[in-house]
C-alpha cells in the first residue's frame, strides 16, 4: 500500500520527490517524509498527516541536495504518527530507508537486534530494515554488501530504497512481493512504486522481477536474487501526461466517472468487432480445452470481484458452464479444487494485489490454467499468469474505483462471449450482444448529460445512517459494488441484498424513511423485485428505484433499455453519481477515503 519515490540526478531532489508523492497519494495518506543525500549531509523530515502537512514544514533552500528518497504512507504496523512515519533511520544516521510491503520476520528480526543493544523508536516492521543495515555494515564495511545480506534476512513483501553518506551519489533498490519501477530521463534516474509517480519525467521504466536489486547513480547496475549482474531492457509506457492531472475536474473521482465511455471504447478496441469473433492478443483457448474444463474460478477483491460477479453471469448465461466467483483473501483457505481442467481468472486494477497474485500462484501450482485481467502494463499479475487481458482504463487515480469496473465488467463480458463463439461458433445471439456492448459507451455519456437529479438526491440523502440497495441476478451484482462506493467514500452505513433475501431478517431493519434503492434491468424478474420493493415501501422505506423497465415510482432513475448481461455497465453509473455528490455534500475528500489506500500490496 504505502507510495515510495527516489531521485539522483542533476536536479535538486526536492521538488521532483514532493511531485512523486502528490502523484502516489492515493497509496496512503497517514504520514509523509523525506531523505536528502547532499555530499556527506543526510537530513530527513517528515510530518504525521497528508503531503501537505509535510510541505510546511520543509526548507527547500536547505534540503539542496540532488539524491533523496520518499514516503507517504498507509499504516500497517503502528499507528499514524510521527515516530512511525518514514524514512527511518538506524542508530548511527548512516542509513535512511523507505518501504512499501510488510516484513513477516520482522519481530524475529526486532527481537535479535534489541539484544545486541539496538534501541528502536518506531513500531514499525520496516525499522529493522537500517538497524540490519548497520549491524551488517560494522561486520562487512562495505554498504552493498550490507544490503546484500540485509535484503537476504528479509521474509515477506517489499520495495526498498536505501541511501547513505557512506555510499554517495547512489539509490540501493530491492524488490520483492510488492511493486516497484526505475525510470529514466535526460536528467536523472527515479525509482517509485507506481508509474504514475514519474510519468511526467519519463516514460522508458525498468521492472524488476521478484529478489532482483539496483544500485542507482549516473547509470543503473541491476542484480538477480544471487546479486550477479543481469542486464535489463526498458519498455516505454505509452500514458500521456494529462492522463494522471483532473483536467479541469474538481476530483480525480468525478474525472473518472466521466472517462468511462472512452475507458471502455479502449478496452473493447480490437476486441470486440461488429460481425466478427471476439480475439484476444496472446490468448487462445480451443474448442477441445474448454469442452473438457469441469470448473471456472474467478478470483480478486473489492470492486474486481464485483466485476467478477457479472462476468460469472455472462459466462453462465452464454456458456452454461458453472462459474465460482471467490474473494482472492479467501481462495487458498477453501482449499479449492484445481487441476489441468480447471480455469482461473484473476482481476486487479493495479496488478499488484498481494492476496490476487497469491491465489494466482496456488492455482497454477495446481496444474490450472490462469487469465489476469488488470489495467496495468508489466505489473507483477502479469508476469505471473499465463495470459494477460489489459484493460485499457488509463491510471486511475481516486482510491474508490470507477472507470477500472466499468472496463473490467465489458472485457469479462466479451471473453463470456470469447467461449461462447470458441465453442459454438457465431451466432445472430453473440453478433447482436456485440453490437449492442459496443453501443454502451454512447449510451453511457448520454447517463452523464445531466447529473443534477442525482446531486439533489444527494442533498435529501446525505444525512441518512443507513441505505440498503437490492436487486435480482445482476442486478444485486450492481447493487453490491454501488452499496460499496457508498461505503467507501462518504462512510455511510449501506448494504447490498438480494431483493427476494429482505423478508428472511434484514427486513426488520426497514424503519419509517429509510432509503431503499431498488435496481431493476431484467424484465424476467422485474414484477418480483418490485413486489419486494413493494414490501419495504409498505413498512415506511424511501425508495429510490434504477430501472430501465415500464414502472412507476416517485423517485425513479431511468437508464436505456439493454441486455440484462450488459445493464451493469449502465446501473452503476447513477449509484457512483449519487455516491460521490452525497460525499461532496458531507464535506469529505472523495479522492482519498479516510483508511483506504488504492492498491492493496499487503495481504
Amino acid at each position: 500500500m504505502c507510495g515510495i519515490v527516489g531521485y539522483v540526478g542533476k536536479d535538486k531532489a526536492l521538488p521532483k520527490l514532493i511531485t512523486g508523492l502528490k502523484n502516489l497519494e492515493y497509496r496512503g495518506y497517514d504520514s509523509a517524509g523525506v531523505a536528502i543525500l547532499d555530499g556527506e549531509k543526510l537530513d530527513i523530515v517528515k510530518n504525521k498527516g497528508r503531503i501537505k502537512n509535510l510541505e510546511e514544514i520543509l526548507d527547500y533552500d536547505k534540503l539542496g541536495g540532488n539524491i533523496g528518497i520518499a514516503h507517504t504512507r498507509w499504516a500497517t504496523h503502528g499507528i499514524p504518527s510521527l515516530e512511525n512515519a518514514h524514512p527511518h533511520m538506524d542508530s548511527k544516521h548512516n542509513f535512511a530507508v523507505v518501504h512499501n510491503g510488510i516484513i513477516e520476520n520482522y519481530q524475529e528480526l526486532k527481537e535479535k537486534l534489541i539484544h545486541l543493544g539496538y534501541t528502536f523508536v518506531s513500531e514499525t516492521d520496516t525499522e529493522v530494515i537500517p538497524m540490519l543495515m548497520e549491524y551488517y555494515y560494522e561486520i562487512e564495511k562495505d554498504v552493498f554488501r550490507a544490503f546484500q545480506k540485509t535484503t537476504s534476512d528479509l521474509k515477506g513483501s517489499y520495495a526498498i530504497l536505501v541511501i547513505s553518506p557512506l555510499l554517495p551519489n547512489s539509490i540501493l533498490v530491492a524488490k520483492n512481493n510488492s511493486p516497484l519501477v526505475i525510470g529514466k530521463s535526460e536528467d536523472g534516474i527515479f525509482a517509485a512504486s507506481d508509474i504514475p509517480a514519474i510519468i511526467s519525467y519519463t516514460k522508458d521504466f525498468y521492472f524488476l522481477e521478484d529478489g532482483e536489486s539496483a544500485l542507482i547513480n549516473e547509470d543503473i547496475t541491476f542484480f538477480d536474487k544471487n546479486f550477479k549482474e543481469i542486464q535489463k531492457n526498458y519498455k516505454t509506457i505509452d500514458w500521456e501526461v494529462d492522463a494522471t492531472s483532473k483536467n479541469g475536474y474538481e476530483d480525480y473521482m468525478l474525472k473518472e466517472i466521466h472517462e468511462q465511455p472512452k475507458a471502455l471504447e479502449e478496452s473493447l478496441a480490437g476486441i470486440v468487432l461488429n460481425n466478427k469473433p471476439i480475439q484476444f492478443m496472446n490468448l487462445s483457448l480451443n474448442k477441445d480445452y474448454l469442452k473438457e474444463l469441469s470448473n471456472i474460478y474467478i478470483v480478486a477483491c473489492g470492486t474486481a470481484m464485483h466485476a467478477g460477479l457479472t462476468g460469472k453471469y455472462a459466462i453462465e448465461k452464454l456458456c452454461r458452464i458453472p462459474v465460482n466467483v471467490v474473494v482472492a483473501s479467501e481462495f487458498r483457505y477453501q482449499d479449492p479444487i484445481l487441476d489441468k481442467h480447471s480455469l482461473c481468472i484473476f482481476i486487479s486494477q493495479s496488478g499488484e494485489t498481494a492476496d490476487t497474485i497469491a491465489a494466482l500462484k496456488l492455482a497454477r501450482s495446481n496444474g490450472a490454467k490462469t487469465i489476469t485481467v488488470t489495467n496495468v502494463f508489466e505489473s507483477s499479475i502479469t508476469r505471473e499468469a499465463d495470459y494477460t487481458i489489459y484493460t485499457h482504463a488509463g491510471p486511475e487515480i481516486a482510491v474508490a474505483s470507477t472507470k477500472a469496473y466499468t472496463s473490467q465488467v465489458g472485457v469479462l463480458i466479451s471473453l463470456a462471449i470469447y467461449i461462447k463463439e470458441t465453442l459454438s461458433g457465431s451466432s445472430s445471439d453473440t453478433d447482436l450482444l456485440k453490437k449492442e456492448l459496443l453501443s454502451i459507451p454512447k449510451l453511457m455519456e448520454d447517463i452523464m448529460k445531466d447529473t443534477e437529479a442525482y446531486h439533489m438526491l444527494a442533498k435529501e440523502m446525505m444525512h441518512v445512517h443507513d441505505l440498503y440497495y437490492i436487486g435480482r441476478g445482476n442486478d444485486y451484482h450492481t447493487a453490491m459494488e454501488g452499496s460499496l462506493k457508498l461505503k467507501e467514500i462518504s462512510y455511510i452505513h449501506s448494504e447490498a441484498y438480494p431483493a427476494g433475501e429482505l423478508k428472511h431478517g434484514p427486513i426488520a431493519l426497514i424503519d419509517n424513511g429509510t432509503y431503499v434503492m431498488g435496481i431493476i434491468t431484467d424484465s424476467k424478474t422485474s414484477e418480483k423485485t418490485w413486489s419486494n420493493l413493494e414490501e419495504v415501501k409498505s413498512r415506511g422505506a424511501k425508495i429510490i428505484l434504477v430501472t430501465n423497465q415500464n414502472i412507476e415510482e416517485d423517485i425513479v432513475i431511468r437508464i436505456p433499455l439493454v441486455n440484462p448481461i450488459l445493464a451493469p455497465l449502465l446501473a452503476v453509473i447513477p449509484l457512483q453519481f449519487i455516491a460521490y455528490y452525497i460525499a461532496k455534500e458531507k464535506g469529505l475528500d472523495v479522492d482519498k477515503p479516510r483508511n483506504l489506500a488504492k492498491s492493496v500490496t499487503v495481504e
